[in-house]
C-alpha cells in the first residue's frame, strides 16, 4: 500500500510538472509582446504577407485555443510544420535525437564512471593522496566549462595528435566511427559532471562511514573493502542517485553548446539553428522536449528509491 501511494504521488508530481512546464514554453514563445510570424518574415515582410502566416500557424485564434490545439496534436504526434526547413518537426527532433541520446548516455556513463570511483577512493582514503587528487580533480573540472573543455580537446587530439576528427558525424551506418566522433563531446560533457559526482559522492560515504552499522561490519572481521562496498557505498546511494538525475539536465543543456563546437547534428544544434533562424515552432517543441526528458528522468530517479531504499517499501 505504502508503495502505491508512493508511486501514486510521483506520478502526480509528474503530471503537474509537465502541465505547468507547457504552460511556461507556450507563454515564452506565444504570449509575450512581438508577432511570431513578423518575426519569422523579417522586418522587410508585407502587412498581407504577415496576416497570411498569421492564419497559417493559427495566431488569429485566441491564446487558450492555441495552447490546447498544440497540446492536443502532441499526444497524437503532430508537433507542426518547421518554418525553415520545411518538414514536420517530429521526424525531425526524432533524427537529431539518434545523436543527442547516445551523446548524453555517453557523457553520463563517462561521468559516473570517473565520479564514483574517484568519490569513492577520496572517502576511503582521508586527506591522504588519492583524497587530494579527487579535490583537484573536482575542483579543475567545476571551474573549466563543458565547451571549453570540447575546444581544447579539438587543439589537442585533432589538431595536434590527429587521433580524432575536429568535428562532424558520420551516422550510425559505421558504428566504430560514429562512437569515435562522440566520445570527444562525450568526455568534454562528463567532466564537470564527474567532478559535481565526486565531491557528493565523497561526502555521502564520509556521512555513512561513521554510522553504528559500518562499526558492527567491521566488528564481523569483514575486509576494509567488503565494509565500503558492501555496506558504506550502498547505503550511500540515494543521494549519489539523486546528483546523477540532476545532472542529466545538464548534459542536455550543455549538449546546445558542446554539439555546435563539435558540429554535431543533434538536438542541440537544432535548437540554435532554429534560433537563429528564427524557427519558432521547432524552438517551442524542442524546449517543451527538454523539460519533458528532464522531468521523466528525475520521475524514474524518484521511482528508483523504492529499490534503494526498503524503508519506502515497509513503512506503513
Amino acid at each position: 500500500m505504502q508503495t502505491f501511494r508512493f508511486i501514486l504521488s510521483r506520478l502526480s508530481s509528474f503530471a503537474l510538472t509537465l502541465f505547468a512546464a507547457s504552460l511556461i514554453v507556450f507563454a515564452t514563445l506565444d504570449l509575450l509582446p512581438g508577432n511570431a510570424a513578423a518575426i519569422l518574415l523579417g522586418t522587410a515582410a508585407k502587412p498581407d504577407t504577415i496576416a497570411a502566416l498569421e492564419r497559417q500557424l493559427g495566431l488569429d485564434q485566441p491564446a487558450y485555443i492555441r495552447y490546447l490545439t498544440w497540446i492536443w496534436r502532441a499526444f497524437t504526434g503532430d508537433l507542426g510544420q518547421s518554418a525553415s526547413y520545411g518538414v514536420p518537426v517530429a521526424p525531425l527532433i526524432a533524427e537529431r535525437l539518434q545523436v543527442t541520446l547516445p551523446l548524453a548516455l555517453m557523457a553520463m556513463a563517462i561521468a559516473v564512471a570517473i565520479g564514483v570511483s574517484l568519490g569513492v577512493a577520496a572517502a576511503a582514503h582521508p586527506r591522504q593522496a588519492p583524497d587530494r587528487a579527487a579535490s583537484t580533480f573536482a575542483l579543475i573540472g567545476i571551474s573549466v566549462p563543458d565547451f571549453w573543455f570540447g575546444i581544447l580537446f579539438i587543439l589537442l587530439f585533432s589538431t595536434t595528435l590527429h587521433w580524432f576528427s575536429a568535428g562532424g558525424f558520420p551516422g550510425w551506418s559505421d558504428p566504430a566511427a560514429a562512437i569515435k566522433s562522440l566520445l570527444l563531446p562525450a568526455v568534454a560533457l562528463a567532466l564537470p559532471q564527474a567532478a559535481v559526482l565526486t565531491r557528493v559522492t565523497r561526502s555521502a560515504v564520509l556521512d555513512v562511514t561513521g554510522e553504528d552499522f559500518i562499526r558492527t561490519a567491521r566488528a564481523k572481521g569483514l575486509t576494509a573493502g567488503q565494509v565500503l562496498w558492501r555496506h558504506a557505498v550502498r547505503n550511500s546511494l540515494v543521494p549519489i542517485v539523486t546528483i546523477i538525475g540532476l545532472q542529466f539536465s545538464f548534459l542536455i543543456a550543455g549538449a546546445v553548446l558542446v554539439e555546435n563546437v563539435f558540429n554535431l547534428p543533434g538536438i542541440g544544434r537544432l535548437a540554435f539553428q532554429s534560433l537563429a533562424q528564427r524557427d519558432l515552432i521547432v524552438i517551442r517543441n524542442v524546449a517543451m522536449f527538454f523539460a519533458g526528458l528532464v522531468i521523466l528522468v528525475n520521475f524514474l530517479v524518484d521511482l528508483s528509491y523504492l529499490w534503494l531504499d526498503p524503508r519506502l517499501r515497509t513503512a506503513r
